[in-house]
């Protein structure tokens, strides 16, 4: 049975403040907190202040910590009461609900505002998307980039009833029969806005690590598979993967070749109606976890991408890196495995357009996703300077802080923009027309947008002061993406490498008859 909850009058409430017999009013609730006082990890005396014991101490206690600490079972039972008259009017977002915080999400979403790209459907789409990220993901987020370990199966197979990885690896005929979010998208319906909503929408919780680990292998190692597997190898590999029954990653990266992906060391040698694959494979996404790696190796005809199965010879270590071992990074070692033909995607020789062909989209969705992250960095930012008091004034009470906050908004929402224009003309190409006409816009714009989000990462910094490096409390949204960063501007192509694609995919196009 849950307690019966009185109401206190202010005058009442006031008379409890002295140690043994500690009350406090937060948001207009009762707390008392008189055994609790010792047990405060930030000492007794801020409860024992003149402003806290007995007072109504809301604007001190959101200063000093996150609306969640009030929801947590061992405070929540601290409840006694609330004050006459009065009612709670901080209350967290319900699932699938959008914010007011300014900014806080893009305008499609805002109200008042329209949008030439997104329409009822994407509307009730998102809605069903953050609800059921908020309620199934989030708390297995946060357990797993606290914890290290791999996204649960349990939490797998709720999404893969919606065809989680299914609609993250885009449109197209590996929809088709499939019943999306329960039926509120159609597969043929769905298009690349729909994907967008995914990726930003993955990006919320502030967990960079479980951002990889949820399955971010599998977007990138399937598609080759889809494109240019066999009937036998789609029927044999890509119910189980789609069903996350099994878990794939994509092996290309090596300490000889990061985004010089011609550099491969692997090999491989034809035996028969076997390869002997040899090599070592590093930085690989979720490869710790996989069960199949599709893996770029050269031969003496060129080079080829071979399916390869966790089995003798194959053996992963996982390697430690500034974000949380939930992604699943390892190094994967090849020692004289013997891979059937079968299993080559593709012809040989052929294995760098095999590759090449999913670079495009992979690229799009780090983009997505942190854009999606530096947009709650800036909500993050406005609801601190919101609420923090110093120098005898709030935090946007100062210029400094305001100027920071400008150039951060200006960021997310030139970014968010030169996304949408993206990603409008995806739905309007087929998949040769973006490598030809969107691979470097692509490249570009995914350095701008990770190369704004440390700039972004820095400014929450000063502002949450202290609070940034602390990686819990206030400010741990603040640290993780300050930390983790730096992932979105490596992982898919290093910027420099991708800004010197966009430009000389340019001057290729340069017309021949052009002068100033």
């Amino acid at each position: 049975m849950s307690k019966v909850l009185k109401e206190f009058t202010v005058d009442e409430v006031s008379q409890h403040n002295k140690e043994g017999d500690l009350w406090i009013v937060i948001d207009s609730k009762v707390y008392d907190v008189s055994r609790f006082a010792d047990l405060h990890p930030g000492g007794a005396s801020v409860l024992y202040a003149e402003s806290v014991a007995g007072q109504d101490a809301t604007q001190v206690f959101f200063g000093l910590h996150r609306q969640e600490v009030l929801h947590r079972p061992q405070y929540a039972r601290l409840q006694i009461g609330s004050i006459q008259g009065q009612e709670e009017t901080i209350k967290p977002l319900a699932p699938g609900e959008v914010s007011q915080v300014p900014y806080a999400e893009p305008t499609w979403l805002s109200p008042g505002y329209s949008s030439p790209y997104y329409n009822d459907n994407h509307r009730r789409f998102h809605k069903a998307i953050r609800k059921l990220f908020v309620e199934v993901v989030q708390p297995e987020a946060i357990r797993c980039e606290d914890s290290g370990k791999k996204i649960s199966q349990e939490v797998v197979d709720k999404l893969s009833e919606m065809n989680f990885l299914a609609m993250r690896i885009g449109p197209g005929k590996h929809l088709k029969g499939r019943t999306l979010m329960g039926g509120i998208v159609k597969p043929e319906e769905f298009d690349y806005f729909h994907e967008l909503i995914i990726n930003t929408e993955l990006a919320r919780f502030g967990t960079r690590g479980f951002l990889d680990g949820v399955l971010n292998g599998g977007v990138i190692g399937l598609p080759p598979i889809l494109n240019f597997g066999t009937p036998e190898q789609q029927a044999r590999f890509v119910p189980d993967i789609l069903a996350g029954k099994k878990y794939i990653s994509l092996a290309i990266t090596e300490a000889f070749a990061g985004s010089d992906v011609g550099g491969i060391q692997t090999v491989a040698v034809r035996d028969g109606d076997h390869w002997i694959v040899s090599g070592i494979k590093k930085w690989i996404t979720n490869g710790h976890f996989s069960d199949y790696f599709t893996t770029l190796c050269k031969t003496d005809a060129g080079f080829v991408v071979l399916l390869i199965e966790r089995g003798e010879g194959v053996s992963t270590t996982p390697i430690k890196t500034s974000y949380s071992s939930t992604a699943g990074t390892c190094t994967i070692t090849f020692d004289k495995v013997r891979v059937p033909v079968a299993n080559t995607l593709g012809k040989v020789g052929n294995g760098m357009t095999v590759i090449l062909s999913n670079f495009n989209h992979e690229r799009w969705m780090i983009t997505g996703q942190s854009l999606g992250s530096q947009r709650v960095v800036v909500e993050e930012c406005l609801k601190w300077t919101n609420q923090r008091t110093a120098f005898g004034k709030p935090l946007n009470g100062q210029a400094v802080i305001r100027s920071k906050l400008a150039a951060m908004i200006a960021r997310v929402e030139a970014a968010q923009s030169w996304v949408e224009s993206i990603t409008y003309q995806m739905n309007n190409m087929s998949y040769a027309q973006q490598s030809d006409k969107l691979a470097g816009p692509i490249a570009l714009l995914k350095q701008f947008v990770s190369r704004t989000s440390r700039e972004t990462a820095e400014d929450a910094t000063q502002i949450f002061g202290g609070r940034s490096i602390t990686a819990t409390g206030m400010g741990k949204i603040i640290e993780n993406y300050h930390r983790t960063s730096p992932f979105d501007s490596i992982l898919g192509g290093a910027e420099d490498v991708l800004g010197d694609l966009g430009v000389r995919q340019a001057i290729r196009k340069m017309p021949t008859n052009v002068r100033l």
